[in-house]
Formats: structure tokens, C-alpha cells, sequence
């Protein structure tokens, strides 16, 4: 009886604390209909295209209609060389992807958010150039969901709040 209550206790107290699904409501919920109404605006270069693509990915834009907010993506790419031999060849490399980024409301132009993401990767140079420009490509692939994953769940957060207000 005892050992029962004492898995129980932590799930009582877990109830008061406050604590609600991010998502509820499911798609008719308010964090759904935040996100379904964010346009992403065009961003520059293949890191670009590639966030964009994430993050629409993320969105329910089947049927948004008209949208409320705009997104506006500004990336920062890099690739630095850190592991180096006696002969001054490089054996690793840190690519880092930073996004500064907006959620703006377009009826009033107003900035809700002015947010920045980040992530980097590291990668093996290898004696093949091909093998490391195809890590090279796969780093910037998965830094490219790792932004976009950043950004909707801010965007998720934004818009659980603005609903409790």
C-alpha cells in the first residue's frame, strides 16, 4: 500500500504544478493555428533553401489561408578548420549554422519575436575531397532541421502564450 502512494505522489504533485501539453487541442489548437499561419519569407543561398524547406515542412500550411505572421531568416555559415596535423593539414572542421531570426505580424509590422538559433557539427576531413564535401552537404542538412527545429518550437511557445493572455 505504501509502495503504491509512493508512485503516486509524483503524479499528484506533477497535476498542481501548472505544467500543460504544448500542443493541445491538436490541430485545431492554438499553437496549430500560430504555426499554420506563418508565411517564411525567401532565404539566401543553399542554407537558405534548405531552412526554408525545414521549416515549411514544420508548418501546417495546407489550407492557412491568408497568413498572419511573416518569418524573416537571416544565416550565418561557416566552416572552420580545427584538427591540425604537423604538416599543417586539416583533419576536422566545425561547420556552424546561425540564424537570426524575426516572426513579424503583418497587419501591424510589429516584431513579436527577434530571436537567434544556432548549431554546429563537426566533420572528418578525409584524404578523399569527395567524402569531405559529402559530410560537408550532410552537416549543412542536418544543421538545416536542427534551425528549423529551434525556430518552430519558439514560434510553438509564442503562440501557447499569446493564447493564455
Amino acid at each position: 500500500m505504501i509502495r503504491r502512494l509512493a508512485y503516486l505522489l509524483p503524479l499528484l504533485l506533477l497535476a498542481g504544478c501548472g505544467f500543460s501539453p504544448l500542443y493541445s487541442g491538436g490541430s485545431h489548437g492554438p499553437v496549430a493555428a500560430t504555426l499554420a499561419g506563418v508565411d517564411v519569407a525567401p532565404i539566401s543561398g543553399e542554407a537558405g533553401w534548405l531552412v526554408r524547406g525545414a521549416i515549411r515542412d514544420r508548418l501546417a500550411v495546407a489550407g492557412a489561408g491568408e497568413p498572419r505572421y511573416r518569418l524573416q531568416v537571416v544565416l550565418d555559415d561557416q566552416i572552420s578548420g580545427f584538427g591540425v596535423r604537423r604538416d599543417d593539414s586539416v583533419t576536422r572542421e566545425r561547420r556552424s549554422l546561425r540564424a537570426r531570426w524575426q516572426l513579424v505580424d503583418i497587419a501591424s509590422g510589429q516584431n513579436l519575436i527577434d530571436d537567434v538559433a544556432a548549431s554546429d557539427m563537426g566533420i572528418d576531413v578525409t584524404a578523399s575531397e569527395y567524402a569531405t564535401i559529402a559530410a560537408e552537404r550532410t552537416a549543412l542538412e542536418r544543421l538545416a532541421e536542427a534551425i528549423a527545429e529551434q525556430i518552430i518550437q519558439r514560434v510553438a511557445q509564442y503562440g501557447d502564450a499569446a493564447a493564455a493572455r
